[in-house]
């Protein structure tokens, strides 16, 4: 576990997630939870060696299985976007571990059966402030990623967690996307957040470069994506832009595979809901 500040923690070590923690004299409020349940329940208890208070919660910073899966085992309060929780009423009340291949962490967790899906208890829509010491804990939507991505910020420490709205050295999902909000969402942290650490979801401390990068190729993808729609091709063209997009992240090595699989997936979803007839883009957050 490494110390960002006297109060914030984060936690690399469980697979597609990146954990944060702020241990307050009122209790925890957690970032995400580790996809394997058996990891929760480790975390839960690592987390006991922090000199806080007896009350938990749970903050999902979207609805994806790398960061949710594990949220029934922390057993406390869920918070997430309102349009998270209407991932959740749209999903089946069980989860289990067939189907397609999205390219997603949880993927390669072994021994992953039958879960119960754990919905937030509490949700809103723009903004919400957790009051539990001098400092507030502050979380923000920023849609991009997915329609219910949102940050957690606490202004006074100069600390916020993005989840997948920045990522470095692999892609980041895009079959819940909307290419057209994250561009802006990335410009106003770009713009706004230049002396703040920032926390991925998935690759740790990141820097406004990096936010940049990405903004810049994103760009680049609605750019193409736009071009093809206009020319009426169909969903699998797109997976002549995938070697220059793993390029673009510097991938490598036995990740490749993986990394090639989430952008087959996620483009082709992506394009579908965009850019068929009658489609709805934030239809979805699978």
């Amino acid at each position: 576990m490494q110390a960002l500040s006297n109060h914030v923690y984060i936690e690399e070590q469980y697979p597609g997630v990146t954990l944060g923690v702020i241990a307050l004299p009122h209790g925890l409020i957690q970032i995400d939870a580790p996809p394997a349940p058996e990891d929760a329940r480790s975390w839960r208890a690592a987390l006991l060696n922090l000199n806080s208070g007896v009350e938990r919660l749970l903050i999902n910073l979207d609805g994806h299985p790398d960061r949710t899966l594990g949220a029934r085992a922390m057993e406390c309060t869920i918070i997430a976007h309102e349009r998270t929780a209407e991932t959740f009423r749209n999903r089946p009340n069980t989860f289990k571990a067939q189907g397609e291949e999205t390219g997603s962490d949880w993927e390669a967790v072994v021994g992953l059966g039958s879960i119960r899906w754990a919905p937030p208890e509490i949700s809103f829509t723009a903004h919400m402030a957790i009051e539990w010491s001098n400092f507030p804990v502050l979380l923000e939507h920023h849609s991009g990623p997915t329609a219910g991505a949102i940050w957690v910020i606490l202004p006074e420490q100069k600390i916020m967690f993005v989840g997948d709205m920045v990522v470095a050295g692999q892609p980041p999902f895009f079959a819940s996307a909307n290419l057209s909000e994250w561009i802006k969402s990335l410009e106003h942290l770009i713009e706004n957040y230049k002396d703040f650490t920032i926390i991925s979801g998935r690759s740790g401390s990141v820097t406004i470069k990096n936010a940049e990068t990405q903004c810049e190729i994103i760009k680049d993808l609605h750019a193409e994506l736009e071009k093809m729609a206009q020319k009426g091709a169909g969903v699998e063209n797109v997976e002549a832009l995938i070697p220059t997009l793993l390029s673009d992240f510097n991938v490598h090595g036995e990740r490749k595979k993986q990394y090639q699989q989430r952008l087959v997936h996620g483009l082709k979803h992506y394009f579908s809901r965009h850019y068929r007839i009658g489609a709805t883009p934030d239809e979805s957050e699978e």
